[in-house]
């Protein structure tokens, strides 16, 4: 791609009011960003990764795979039991509605149906999401202040 198509796209970009492009080919990967109201593009060439290498041995293969699996056995029978709350949406997930106020569902809380659970911004709009189970929290799998896709697990509840 030349420098000339580059501006072209930069300048496409900033009419169209979007703010990140991700453009990868085989030989080219194009990122532009808008920081404030000029887009930033930055341009590298693609990266081919070798494949893996193969483990031939089958002995210690079985080996791995044995002593990875048993301990996750007695953790599977604990989850069986709780119920996962997920993330309705993509966004910001934040524990508490500010910084200074106490977290909306900690671990050892009960929560009960309408309770409010967390908050999560998405286009500058801050939503409550509500518990619709009643139970206690057990773990909260997500840290305050990261991003969280759709349907991703946020807290683990037994019921009550």
């Amino acid at each position: 791609m030349e420098t000339n198509e580059i501006q072209k796209l930069i300048d496409f970009i900033a009419q169209s009011g979007l703010d990140e492009v991700n453009i990868e080919t085989t030989d080219l990967k194009i990122k532009v960003k808008r920081y404030g109201s000029a887009p930033v593009a930055s341009v590298a060439p693609a990266q081919i990764s070798a494949p893996a290498p193969v483990q031939s041995n089958t002995a210690s293969s079985s080996a791995a795979q044995s002593s990875v699996s048993t301990p996750a056995a007695p953790a599977e029978a604990a989850s069986a039991n709780l119920i996962t709350i997920k993330s309705p949406m993509i966004g910001t997930f934040y524990r508490a509605s500010s910084p200074e106020t106490p977290a909306f569902a900690s671990v050892g809380d009960e929560i009960a149906p309408g309770k409010t659970v967390c908050v999560i911004e998405a286009m500058k709009l801050f939503n409550e999401i509500e518990s619709e189970i009643s139970g206690r929290i057990v773990k909260v799998l997500v840290e305050n202040a990261t991003p969280v896709e759709f349907d991703q697990p946020l807290f683990l509840v037994e019921p009550i």
